[in-house]
């Protein structure tokens, strides 16, 4: 054995360059400047920008579970003058029956005739509610309400 054919137990440790030529020198393999260099740093999640775009959902304060829809079903008596004839009894059963209205939830849907048109038959109501304009003109015409 020669001496340039010599080899050590154990390998040599490398020396870890640190600066301009090594690895973690500098900017330490972070790039140049801005909010991703710096130590630390957070990126908000593109989905609150996202978020922050829809406009805000407005609460509807004390009464939240109060419904927005009204919880009556509209007739007008228009529709009334071509589903009916002069005596007939008219409940939402009826109205219901003559695809005047539609169930909601699986019940029948409180009815409000509304004044829409003329009324031109005398007839009887019962369970439904008027407004203004119509209980006025039925109850002119002779109309039974109850």
């Amino acid at each position: 054995m020669q001496y340039h054919e010599v080899k050590r137990k154990t390998k040599r440790a490398k020396h870890v360059q640190i600066g301009r030529g090594g690895r973690r020198g500098k900017t330490s393999g972070k790039g140049h400047k801005g909010q991703k260099s710096r130590a630390g740093h957070k990126i908000r999640p593109e989905i609150r920008d996202m978020i922050k775009r829809i406009p805000k959902l407005r609460g509807r304060g004390v009464n939240i579970n109060t419904p927005t829809k009204s919880p009556y079903k509209t007739v007008s008596f228009e529709k009334i003058n071509g589903a009916f004839k002069a005596g007939d009894r008219i409940t939402p059963k009826t109205l219901f029956d003559k695809d005047l209205i539609r169930n909601s939830k699986g019940k029948l849907p409180k009815v409000k005739v509304v004044a829409t048109g003329d009324l031109k038959i005398k007839l009887v109501f019962r369970n439904c509610s008027f407004s203004q304009k119509a209980r006025e003109a039925a109850l002119k015409l002779g109309c039974e309400i109850k």
